[in-house]
């Protein structure tokens, strides 16, 4: 049986280098390697979008909520569907906008400072977010071939694997891979649902061996808790860089719009189908490793609780998801190093040649910082809800504010970007928990505090300081 699923696996990756090598004779410009040419079509979009949402925080860290406490995990995906209905209305503004990166728009709106900070903060959420592709990735291969691949080595690999993917083409690259992979995780999890029920003995054995709490709207969440799974999801989703790239990216504004109703109807089923896997599984495995390390629900009963050839494709499905969304966000800001840092500070007059070698250089520097965080991981669902807090507090804000709030300017988003980032990175640390009031410290979360620091910062210096530019904000806002 591990050789057929080291074959799928290797079939996997074999094809995917295959695509990207495919697209890297077309990556001749800046243009070309940060938005693909600016010609990415509709079902191209919902792929791409599809398989760099649904990674190891769903996969994973959604998993293991799910193995925990039940249909309750839900909370968490439910904050990225709220904040796809909004970006439906925020698409074609992007993609009008059409710049490179956050950044782009941070400094337009606002200052260089924000767009500064801004690339901090991109930094330490989007290495965040690689480093727990990374950890799956490597407990994939380490359940594949356990005598073989320790899940140390594991990660090691899987950073091969994705600094050579996303170096390669860039956001062709990782566009194109993305329709392979989205297409094969849809019909592979949708087949291994009913199989797994039938498996546990129908839904109605699911049902009885489980707490009733594990089928209820909270769950034995509070409603705080619940919040603190939502809100960091549904504000990430919103100001998400890789999204707008991706719109950045779209042939058209229409392109955009339409990508984003495919994609709220592909990340509503899938999220809902990897929780419904994660709770079955817990029946059928309620003891032994996965009980232990229950991020590897899914793998394991893909391993464990279905015919070997479905198993092997949802294995394959689900190493593949992972590498994408990790390929989405390495590429994210090795985009910022480039066209933030490099293109905008350091070499202005770049020929394209030397803007693509450098590009590829920080691929690969960002990828050892992504992998060395991932080393020192323990909890794959802390280390998303730490990764989606910082954006969700030190970046949504202002991006929000930048389509929707004329009076929003510099001082404001540079004091909210700061705010954001800071509590967020340090708020586990004993200095920070012992100078927060009571109330404030007792949250297992930064969310709360960052976003509410980030937003009376931006609210409060904008509405005391001087108004931004008119081009500023008809930019924006239309003259």
């Amino acid at each position: 049986m591990s050789s057929l699923y080291a074959g799928v696996l290797g079939a996997i990756i074999v094809s995917l280098l295959v695509v990207s090598i495919s697209r890297l004779g077309r990556v001749k410009t800046k243009a070309d390697y940060l938005v693909a040419g600016r010609t990415l079509p509709a079902f191209v979009l919902i792929f791409t979008l599809l398989s760099s949402w649904i990674g190891s925080g769903s996969l994973l860290g959604g998993a293991e909520n799910a193995y925990k406490h039940g249909f309750a995990a839900l909370w968490q995906a439910g904050g990225g569907w709220a904040g796809l209905l909004l970006i439906y209305f925020i698409a074609p503004r992007a993609r009008k906008f059409a710049q490179f990166t956050i950044p782009d728009l941070l400094e337009a709106r606002y200052s260089q400072t924000a767009r500064v900070l801004g690339v901090i903060a991109v930094l330490f959420a989007y290495t965040a977010i690689t480093s727990y592709q990374l950890i799956g990735g490597g407990d994939i291969l380490h359940l594949v071939f356990p005598d073989v691949i320790t899940a140390t080595l594991g990660k090691y690999i899987v950073t091969v694997f994705v600094i050579v993917f996303t170096a390669i083409a860039g956001m062709a690259s990782v566009a194109y891979m993305d329709v392979v992979i989205g297409l094969l995780a849809t019909i592979t999890m949708c087949a291994a649902l009913p199989v797994l029920i039938h498996h546990a003995g129908g839904w109605g054995a699911v049902h009885q061996a489980l707490p009733a709490t594990h089928f209820e709207v909270l769950g034995d969440l509070s409603f705080t808790q619940a919040m603190e799974l939502m809100v960091p999801t549904m504000l990430l989703m919103l100001g998400n860089q890789a999204m707008y790239q991706k719109f950045f990216s779209a042939k058209s504004e229409r392109d955009a719009r339409v990508a984003v109703v495919g994609w709220i109807v592909g990340t509503v089923i899938l999220e809902t189908v990897i929780v419904a896997l994660a709770v079955v599984g817990s029946v059928l495995f309620p003891h032994g490793e996965v009980a232990q390390r229950p991020r590897e629900i899914i793998a394991y009963s893909a391993l464990h609780g279905l015919p070997a050839w479905l198993g092997a494709l949802l294995m394959g499905a689900v190493f593949a998801k992972i590498m994408s969304t990790a390929n989405n966000f390495l590429f994210s800001p090795a985009t910022n190093l480039i066209n933030d840092v490099f293109v905008r500070y350091i070499a202005p007059d770049a020929s394209n040649k030397r803007v693509l070698l450098v590009s590829r250089l920080m691929v690969v520097l960002l990828g050892i910082w992504a992998l060395y965080q991932a080393l020192g991981t323990q909890s794959v669902l802390q280390k998303t809800i730490y990764a989606y807090t910082i954006y969700a507090a030190a970046l949504t804000p202002v991006i929000l504010a930048a389509f929707y709030w004329k009076r929003a300017n510099a001082a404001g988003a540079a004091t909210a970007i700061a705010a954001g980032t800071f509590i967020t990175v340090f708020w586990d640390t004993a200095f920070v928990r012992a100078h927060v009031p009571a109330w404030a410290a007792s949250s297992d979360f930064a969310i709360f505090p960052a976003l509410g620091a980030a937003v009376v910062g931006l609210v409060g210096l904008s509405l005391v300081t001087r108004p931004p530019r008119k081009e500023q904000v008809d930019l924006f806002h239309g003259a």
